[in-house]
């Protein structure tokens, strides 16, 4: 089967294109500027193009997309309206949409859980086969080198949560066997499913878990959300940076739990691996 994977350049889509190429499927690897993993279909396409979008979607069995972080929710909404054009010119059999974060029950004043909350409904209302995934923090984060660094060298797992805040960390490679799985099992169409590991962890029991698997003592410390936006604007610019420490700043003021339960994974049958099994495989000494 042919597989479309919007998103394919960046980290959790191209989790996704792994997946999906050990399981012997073909590949059409889309992002703005074509890049893609080897092994996949190069394809060039903007979410906001219907018909370039519906070109790359030709042919496919289904496809998994991966909604950027953007700022403004009615861009976001304008990307899944895209999104469903598209998908309905191709006659897609599926599509699964990979929010990278949840959406909390209320409506909220944060620009990237509204435009999520937009994004979902305006999917899920089309009549489209069609399956949200809503994911929890991703361990893969854990890997960027203001986080390793002082993980290895100073035993300081910093984060900007909570340090009693639950939550279900899924590491990539699981957020890609979730994908396949919302591409392929029954009973699941027309659902947001919240996917996440298979444990609720505060930060210290995260703390031990890396620990375990660096063979030292780790502490966690709720790293300051301004100081967290501060650094993440050189990697991803201030806009972003805001509207991703947006969203750490509700969580910590509104609803600590927002990141806990995960029912959406069993449904999925799938069974993500705990933390500490994910930080044994880590190559941390050369991370850091």
């Amino acid at each position: 089967m042919t597989y479309t994977v919007v998103g394919a350049g960046g980290f959790q889509g191209g989790a996704v294109v792994r997946r999906l190429l050990a399981e012997g499927h073909r590949v059409r690897g889309v992002s703005r500027d074509g890049r893609t993993l080897p092994g996949t279909e190069p394809f060039a396409a903007d979410l906001l193009d219907a018909g370039r979008l519906a070109a790359a979607f030709e042919g496919a069995t289904g496809a998994s997309v991966t909604l950027p972080m953007l700022e403004d929710p009615a861009q976001a909404e304008a990307m899944a309206a895209t999104l469903v054009r598209a998908a309905r010119s191709a006659g897609l059999g599926r599509v699964v949409l990979n929010l990278g974060n949840r959406v909390p029950a209320v409506p909220t004043r944060v620009a990237v859980f509204e435009g999520r909350r937009a994004a979902t409904e305006t999917l899920l209302g089309s009549g489209l086969p069609a399956v949200v995934l809503r994911a929890p923090v991703y361990l893969d984060n854990l890997l960027a080198p203001w986080v390793a660094g002082p993980l290895v060298h100073q035993g300081v797992l910093g984060y900007p949560l909570p340090a009693d805040a639950r939550v279900s960390w899924l590491s990539h490679a699981d957020l890609a066997e979730a994908t396949l799985a919302a591409l392929t099992v029954d009973g699941v169409i027309g659902q947001a499913l919240d996917i996440g590991g298979p444990e609720a962890l505060t930060g210290p029991e995260l703390a031990a878990a890396v620990g375990s698997a660096l063979g030292r003592e780790v502490v966690y410390v709720a790293q300051d959300v301004e100081e967290f936006a501060t650094g993440l604007a050189h990697a991803l610019g201030p806009a972003m940076a805001e509207g991703v420490a947006g969203t750490y700043r509700w969580i910590a003021a509104e609803d600590p739990s927002l990141y806990a339960e995960s029912p959406g994974t069993k449904l999925l049958g799938v069974e993500p691996a705990p933390a500490r099994a994910w930080a044994a495989a880590q190559p941390w000494r050369e991370l850091a």
